[in-house]
């Protein structure tokens, strides 16, 4: 396990050259967002990057009700929700003759076994209820397709890390995956997560291999549960208040910013663009 020294392996941004980069996965809570609210600065970066011509893609564990819409209204190639259970992709098809758009849906897994998986949870949200006092179910679980949340810090006050690991070991205990986010703690059935669904969204969408792509895609995220990403790209950066998480980490960003949330991301987004030859 690491410790809190470990934060110092982390390279300031000023050490970040830009190395052609084309794709840019985002975690979202944490990361664009402080204190639950999307900042302007934040929102404002996304833009930037979708007007240079960066294809921005959110990677979160919010559910499917919400990326349906970010993938909407956002400016964004795509969105993979649920840690990786899914991508949807929305392309404007408004050519001024009267068509509009189209909303393309991926799922890990199909409707049966969706079901299957979520009876499964059930059973696992009553025990989590019962032995984990304070512990709630997430607040937008009504919207959510492939996984159980469970609320230890958004809408409840803050559970102590030991009920965090309670939690994580009774999905654990079911056979059940669970990452920690900086809110929630998701738990699903099935061989899937955040890195997972990008190798798909980029080979199906776009017919690239994300192992040959290692100089042209970046990630940014600030928790554990986004780990695989930071373990697998190069171009691996974190908001400030990644280092709230070190101590429980394996796998470390190549790069964090000084600030926290959105305005750590738009301090990410400000030298990628910076270093970036047009």
């Amino acid at each position: 396990m690491l410790t809190v020294n470990s934060a110092l392996h982390m390279k300031s941004l000023r050490e970040f050259v830009n190395p052609g980069l084309r794709f840019i996965f985002t975690d979202i809570d944490g990361t664009l967002t402080e204190q639950g609210r999307l900042t302007s600065s934040a929102y404002q970066a996304l833009w930037r990057l979708h007007d240079h011509g960066l294809k921005v893609v959110p990677v979160t564990g919010r559910p499917a009700g919400w990326c349906e819409l970010i993938a909407r209204q956002w400016p964004v190639t795509g969105v993979i929700g649920e840690n990786g259970g899914f991508y949807f992709r929305y392309e404007d098809l408004n050519a001024g003759d009267g068509t509009t758009g189209v909303m393309r849906r991926h799922y890990f897994y199909n409707a049966s076994e969706r079901a299957d998986h979520n009876r499964r949870l059930d059973k696992i949200r009553t025990e989590i209820l019962a032995r984990v006092p304070g512990a709630a179910v997430a607040s937008d679980q009504f919207c959510r397709q492939m996984d159980l949340a469970i609320d230890y810090c958004e809408d409840v006050v803050r559970l102590p890390p030991t009920d965090v690991d309670r939690i994580v070991k009774i999905f654990t205990d079911h056979g059940a995956n669970a990452k920690v986010s900086s809110i929630h703690v998701n738990g699903w059935f099935g061989e899937y997560d955040k890195l997972t669904m990008c190798h798909v969204f980029l080979e199906r969408e776009f017919g690239m291999k994300i192992s040959d792509a290692q100089t042209s895609v970046a990630f940014v995220g600030d928790s554990p549960n986004d780990e695989p990403m930071f373990a697998f790209f190069k171009n691996s950066f974190a908001v400030a208040n990644v280092k709230d998480f070190v101590g429980t980490m394996k796998s470390l960003p190549e790069y964090v910013a000084d600030q926290n949330g959105g305005s750590g991301f738009a301090e990410v987004v400000e030298r990628i663009l910076a270093t970036t030859q047009r």
